[in-house]
């Protein structure tokens, strides 16, 4: 992966908006299974946005000369390593908490958006099943022990556990913490700091604020539970709501956040 450029960073309230892209195709209302299978639409709709969702980014993240001028500049602006495409953080923990004593540990990371390279519900048996080493068309493996679904009945990669710490580059020294510029595409992105001990905090606003809210995600657990037992019809998932229950599956739901960055 290249590295991405350095640019300035000024952490203010904004009213922007970016765009949405989690639950964005309009689909039939119809609930039943046709209406949750519709492989190419939604995908390409969600490559589109993704990138338009960059390009704003770096224009929300970009101060102005006036805004720098309120502040005298000197405390809010920040380096900030923008990366490539947007990633994602599976979060878990108190909507309403600016903060945790723990619980980063357990939080995931997607390199790259998971929904376009994830198998449909309906298509695991003909797709990963059949496949002696449960590998997906992707590349990615099916964890029959923990497998995360979205909410149009992606099944998707588990993400990797987020990285909790970080280079110093002037004394190349390992830092027991990372930071990370978030948003929620609503009003507020912020910088995210998480520890190597499972703390963290951030800046301004809370977990939900920080949540995209129609993108839902799931990790599905446990003896007995598997694809098949997954009823079609309760996707796709309204935003904001709960991911569906899956027969002999313990769910977990998880909080999606997109990550644009993060401060160096």
């Amino acid at each position: 992966m290249k590295s991405a450029g350095i640019v300035t960073l000024l952490l203010a309230a904004s009213t922007h908006h970016l765009p949405t892209v989690c639950g964005l195709t309009t689909l039939p209302p119809s609930r039943g299974v046709s209406s949750s299978v519709r492989p190419s639409s939604p995908m390409q709709s969600r490559r589109l946005a993704l990138a338009s969702l960059s390009t704003a980014a770096l224009a929300l993240l970009t101060p102005t000369s006036s805004a720098l001028a309120e502040d005298g500049g000197a405390k809010q602006r920040r380096k900030l390593q923008r990366y490539p495409s947007i990633r994602f953080i599976s979060a878990l923990g108190d909507p309403t908490a600016s903060s945790g004593d723990s619980g980063a540990e357990s939080w995931g990371l997607w390199r790259d958006d998971p929904g376009p390279r994830g198998v449909y519900l309906r298509d695991y048996d003909r797709r990963i099943g059949s496949n002696d080493d449960l590998a997906a068309p992707a590349g990615w493996k099916f964890d029959p022990s923990d497998w995360w679904v979205e909410e149009h009945g992606l099944i998707m990669s588990t993400p990797e556990p987020l990285p909790r710490k970080s280079l110093d580059r002037e004394t190349r020294a390992i830092v027991p913490e990372k930071k990370y510029v978030v948003t929620g595409d609503r009003e507020v992105t912020t910088v995210l700091t998480v520890r190597e001990n499972g703390s963290w905090e951030l800046e301004r606003g809370t977990l939900y604020d920080v949540t995209h809210l129609p993108c839902r995600s799931a990790a599905y657990r446990g003896e007995g539970c598997a694809p098949k037992n997954a009823n079609l019809r309760d996707f796709p998932v309204k935003p904001g709501a709960a991911m569906p229950a899956i027969d002999g599956c313990e769910k977990q739901d998880y909080a999606v956040l997109f990550v644009l960055g993060e401060v160096v």
